[in-house]
């Protein structure tokens, strides 16, 4: 009975201690929580701190120099020193029509133009007057007779208008002289047959001997031009027939210029060249409309009109 007694006090105490080691137990319980804690504060701050730093700062330094390096590509040097092509095109390739004018300079001649790249303003008179590219066509080589003077193209373009020119102010000189003086007649020629004052009239009316012998003189002008030209080969210059200032050449005026005025009468007969030219041109269809020569012309226009008689002065006198 003692035992037994022993046992339920055993018993009894134990039940008593049992909820004491729940509490214990649950107690326990709590450090899981602050664990849960820990995970969450430190993982978020992390993540928000270092993922944007690096997307904000690294992309946009990354986006401004690539700009840099695609202004600094299209560098354009190339296209203008492509078509550099001087003076001597009768020993260059053919380049094309638009090689021919886009790298030329400025025309002065024609301000809203281009001017040939064979022009290039060093001849005297080059004002870049070559609208239809004809100083870019080979020409001066294709003669066999006058050897490599004409090399150059240009020079050969330049021997032709001073010929033109010259011989044009020639022209324009007898449009008008017969009109103040001309060579006497005869019983063989005619008497009235250097008379008439239209050149064009008077082209069919003088003698045949006498054209021939026109004819014969600019015959013996032009070959004595051609065998200059042959002897001077490569040196010759355009237009340069041994006359005037010099060593060596026929100067009976005794000229004796500087560099400078001798430039300026060059660009004289050039300009008086080309006025002749188109001055000829002016005088030949004015010949050919009216059928009288230009002195005939003149006087008409300054006679008083032929209804004067009959209607009288519209001007009041002293005007």
């Amino acid at each position: 009975m003692k035992v037994i007694a022993a046992a339920l006090l055993m018993g009894s105490a134990c039940a008593f201690q049992a909820p004491l080691m729940t509490v214990s137990l649950k107690a326990k319980k709590v450090a899981p929580k602050s664990a849960t804690l820990v995970v969450k504060k430190a993982a978020p701050v992390v993540a928000k701190k270092a993922a944007p730093v690096v997307a904000k700062k690294v992309v946009p330094v990354v986006a401004k120099v690539a700009p840099v390096v695609a202004k600094k590509a299209p560098v354009k040097i190339a296209v203008k020193k492509a078509p550099v092509i001087r003076r001597t095109t009768s020993e260059t390739p053919s380049v094309t029509s638009r090689d021919v004018f886009s790298g030329g300079m400025d025309s002065v001649a024609l301000p809203l133009f281009k001017a040939p790249i064979t022009l290039d303003g060093s001849l005297v008179g080059d004002v870049g007057f070559d609208p239809f590219g004809f100083s870019t066509i080979k020409t001066g080589t294709q003669i066999g007779a006058f050897g490599d003077a004409f090399a150059d193209n240009i020079k050969w373009y330049r021997e032709a208008e001073l010929m033109h020119g010259r011989i044009a102010m020639m022209a324009a000189l007898g449009f008008v002289f017969p009109g103040f003086a001309h060579l006497p007649g005869n019983e063989w020629t005619g008497v009235d047959a250097y008379a008439y004052t239209n050149p064009l009239e008077a082209l069919d009316k003088a003698p045949g001997a006498a054209v021939q012998q026109i004819f014969c003189f600019m015959a013996v002008l032009e070959f004595f031009r051609i065998k200059r030209i042959q002897d001077m080969g490569a040196s010759y210059e355009a237009g340069d027939f041994g006359w005037g200032q010099g060593e060596g050449r026929w100067n009976p005026y005794n000229f004796n210029y500087t560099p400078e005025e001798y430039k300026e009468k060059q660009l004289q007969e050039l300009k008086n060249g080309r006025a002749a030219m188109m001055g000829v041109l002016g005088l030949y269809l004015q010949a050919k409309a009216s059928g009288v020569g230009v002195v005939e012309q003149l006087q008409a226009a300054l006679e008083s009109p032929g209804y004067y008689a009959k209607a009288g002065y519209f001007f009041p006198e002293g005007i």
